[in-house]
């Protein structure tokens, strides 16, 4: 499945965060969201992608714009992951892999020749009024927080 076009309605989604808590794209209707999936917590690259987003978040929050990181993980172990580097936005667990499908997040990935079905590192930006405003289908984690920030810096009004 590919990621959904630019203009068109973002894919409604709840589910629980890091607290068990259900978060829904509902919730911030009327905002920007910065909605990224990510392999698995605690791993290099997803800590230096969490990271980049945390060291933003001000300033992210500032244009308006909420963050949302998903995994296959549980929520036990996104509470583990966002307490050891002190994230300060919503992690989301996607167990049934539902929602990255929606969004194109979810797919064959090769590594050392041998292929598998796994979450693949992407970012979708909806805008305020629930649709696809930019999306990143293959995401470099190192300084992608930067990436997000200046796109909105110079697309929300």
């Amino acid at each position: 499945m590919s990621m959904p076009d630019v203009g068109a309605a973002a894919p409604a989604f709840s589910l629980p965060d890091q607290d068990g808590k259900t978060v829904s794209l509902a919730d911030f209707a009327g905002k920007w969201v910065v909605l990224y999936f990510y392999p698995k917590d605690d791993t290099p690259g997803c800590t230096k992608e969490a990271c980049s987003f945390r060291d933003r978040h001000a300033e992210l929050q500032a244009k308006g714009a909420v963050v949302l990181g998903v995994s296959g993980d549980s929520s036990a172990s996104h509470r583990k992951f966002a307490d050891k580097y002190a994230l300060p936005f919503p992690l989301l667990a996607d167990t049934e892999h539902e929602v990255a499908r929606a969004y194109g997040a979810w797919g064959t990935k090769k590594m050392y020749g041998k292929e598998y079905e796994g979450m693949i590192r992407s970012t979708v930006v909806i805008d305020p009024a629930g649709k696809v405003a930019k999306t990143w289908p293959k995401v470099k984690p190192d300084g992608h927080g930067d990436e997000v920030l200046a796109w909105l810096e110079a697309n929300a009004k």
